[in-house]
């Protein structure tokens, strides 16, 4: 009979080759120190170097280790959601492969867990990130937030430990678009936050840039909240306004026979502008249109290919 872990800790592994070895190491020292059950939940998100071999490895030593590959990149979100779902435990930790999201802290988030909150956030409050990563990462909350109607601090990642319940029911939102603490924030629960110490990167680089960070908060935007149509909407409202105020400054000039001779550069203009905002328009309610359709497609956000676990 398996007996549920006490505690499953879930990972996207990507580029990761390197740090697998130091990274389980590490864990398995933090978790065995807090005398209780638990698993290592680690998937590959399709990794073009030798993680899913270092990941097979690690699995064949130890017995808390399962490793899981997914048929292709699916992304770092989607990639959390497959472990969320193959992992066991009552308490779920998540946390990113680089160790910057240091194991040792795990036991502050327990403990912490312990005191009857249901969701404990880590709250990285010296960030060791190189500058444009900070500057980046500020940018991507501060107009993610904006456009998206929420409030998530930009000092706090996917790093934190979740009860079961929790977990479960991000499973029922049934969103075709994956970005986890969005999730975590929306579907509520007991949370509360702590801080923790961020160290460097062990090695590589982070694969977000400016690029990814823009697609993803887009597309996280489009599909999560209806705010740039209201935008749009409340804009086309002050442009009428202004407009019906023009016509009527216009209809006056006429009345007083003080028209002149409209320009050419200023009839071009205004069609240009007129024709650029119609566009804009159209393609918002295009972009929603095309998510609606790829929604309704119930496509699934991630598939396993390979397993290999004792």
């Amino acid at each position: 009979m398996n007996i549920k872990p006490e505690i499953s800790v879930v990972i996207p592994v990507y580029k990761a080759e390197s740090i697998l070895h130091e990274l389980i190491k590490q864990l398995n020292a933090a978790l065995s120190s807090l005398k209780v059950s638990y698993e290592i939940v680690l998937v590959d998100d399709r990794s073009p170097d030798d993680s899913w071999a270092k990941m097979k490895e690690l699995s064949s030593k130890h017995d808390a280790v399962k490793s899981y590959r997914l048929s292709r990149n699916f992304g770092q979100h989607p990639a959390i959601m497959a472990g969320l779902n193959q992992s066991k435990g009552n308490w779920i930790v998540v946390m990113d492969c680089d160790l910057q999201d240091q194991p040792h802290e795990i036991l502050k988030l327990y403990n912490k867990a312990q005191e009857g909150f249901e969701v404990v956030l880590a709250k990285r409050t010296a960030r060791k990130d190189v500058f444009f990563k900070r500057m980046s990462s500020k940018l991507f909350y501060k107009v993610f937030n904006f456009f998206a109607g929420v409030d998530i601090n930009n000092e706090i990642g996917n790093f934190g430990i979740y009860q079961r319940k929790v977990i479960d029911s991000l499973f029922n939102l049934g969103d075709a678009l994956v970005f986890f603490p969005l999730f975590i924030q929306w579907v509520g629960f007991k949370k509360t936050e702590i801080n923790v110490d961020h160290a460097s990167r062990h090695d590589g680089k982070s694969s977000y840039n400016f690029i990814t960070l823009f697609k993803l908060a887009f597309n996280t935007i489009i599909s999560f909240s209806d705010k740039p149509l209201r935008l749009f909407l409340n804009l086309g409202i002050v442009i009428s306004f202004g407009s019906f105020i023009g016509a009527i400054y216009i209809l006056y000039k006429a009345l007083n026979n003080e028209i002149e001779v409209m320009g050419y550069s200023s009839i071009f203009i205004s069609i240009c502008f007129f024709s650029g905002l119609i566009i804009s328009f159209l393609g918002i309610i295009g972009i929603y249109l095309g998510k609606t359709f790829n929604q309704t497609k119930h496509r699934p956000i991630y598939i396993i290919d390979d397993s290999y676990h004792k």
